[in-house]
């Protein structure tokens, strides 16, 4: 007999060169030693955190982040999908005539206590980017995990257990979901911080351009509150 999991959601999952990692882990402690440079980014997401901060094109290893590796897991989850898909049946989801952008980036500082509840991104991608962890949170527990949501309730009672699956965070790894994919981050206890980045890309037909942009001016960020509801922001 063979058991047939049936409609599994894709999350992609990648790893930093260790350069990057180590000039991302350096761009925070700038930013966090100096909050007032980066436009607080706390009142319009979801989380209780200890610290939101918006990042910029311009900033160190930012450019290197989106347009190497977070640009191009975006386009390999599309390929991963629509190339399981019969050919007439990819719409506009086929190379060369699509685009993606990066919406916004940013930094998030957790500390003991702090969570992130069940929520979804606006925006056609989303990821995380794990930069710090205390060592505290492990495989022992649920403290301090990246939880991505089913459609149902988790209930081992009635054997959904498919509902829930926690991720523990690994300083240079990072995941890529569609923006639609509930998650959530569980607190932690004990001393240290828990650092991370989280971004929203936008996928559209035509020549939308690949590669995050930096306007001659840089304007602050309008709306990139992680609801599904919210208007589709214009670009990073």
């Amino acid at each position: 007999m063979d058991v047939l999991d049936l409609f599994p959601r894709s999350i992609l999952r990648g790893t930093l060169p260790d350069p990057l990692l180590q000039l991302l882990i350096d761009l925070s402690e700038s930013v966090l030693a100096n909050p007032d440079s980066s436009p607080d980014a706390s009142a319009k997401l979801a989380g209780q955190l200890r610290q939101q901060r918006e990042l910029r094109p311009d900033q160190p290893g930012v450019q290197d982040l989106s347009n190497n590796h977070l640009l191009p897991a975006c386009d390999r989850w599309i390929r991963h999908v629509m190339d399981r898909q019969p050919p007439q049946g990819r719409g506009p989801w086929v190379p060369g005539r699509y685009g993606l952008q990066m919406i916004d980036l940013w930094l998030n500082c957790q500390t003991a206590g702090d969570y992130n509840p069940t929520h979804t991104h606006g925006g056609s991608f989303s990821g995380v980017i794990f930069l710090k962890v205390p060592p505290q949170i492990n495989a022992d527990s649920f403290d301090g995990q990246l939880c991505f949501h089913g459609p149902e309730d988790w209930h081992l009672q009635s054997f959904r257990t498919g509902m829930a699956h926690y991720v523990l965070p690994v300083p240079g790894e990072f995941y890529v979901f569609p923006a639609w994919q509930p998650h959530s981050v569980m607190p932690f206890r004990g001393e240290g911080e828990r650092w991370s980045l989280a971004f929203n890309a936008m996928a559209a037909p035509g020549a939308a351009p690949t590669a995050m942009q930096q306007p001659a001016q840089q304007q602050p960020l309008g709306n990139v509150s992680l609801s599904s509801q919210r208007p589709t922001a214009k670009g990073f």
